[in-house]
């Protein structure tokens, strides 16, 4: 019996793989191994991204609060316990948002707390 070989699948997955590795530099965009081995460390890192980016944004966000909590005399912190004391359940991506383009509000519920 012949060996059979699934040439349109095979051909097909090596299409998607450039497709990926299209504006690459060099070999990497039209050498189907070179591609291969690019595309797959650009999807690594890709995933990792998406991990780190949740870290940097929750980092940006505590920096704004403590920002905006120190213009009222307090430290980032010192606002955290209070808000938990008070039981005010706000997240830091809104509280951070208030401080920044709404300090009114910010403000409003820094005296609230304090």
């Amino acid at each position: 019996m012949p060996r059979s070989v699934n040439h349109v699948a095979s051909r097909e997955r090596r299409r998607k793989v450039l497709k990926h590795a299209k504006g690459y530099f060099g070999a990497r965009k039209n050498v189907w191994t070179v591609a291969k081995n690019a595309v797959e460390k650009a999807l690594k890192y890709a995933y990792t991204g998406r991990k780190l980016k949740k870290r940097d944004f929750r980092s940006l966000w505590i920096q704004r609060i403590n920002a905006g909590a120190r213009q009222h005399g307090l430290s980032y912190s010192q606002l955290m316990g209070k808000l938990t004391a008070a039981d005010i359940t706000i997240n830091r991506k809104v509280l951070a948002d208030l401080a920044l383009n709404h300090p009114e509000a910010f403000k409003a519920i820094v005296e609230k707390v304090k």
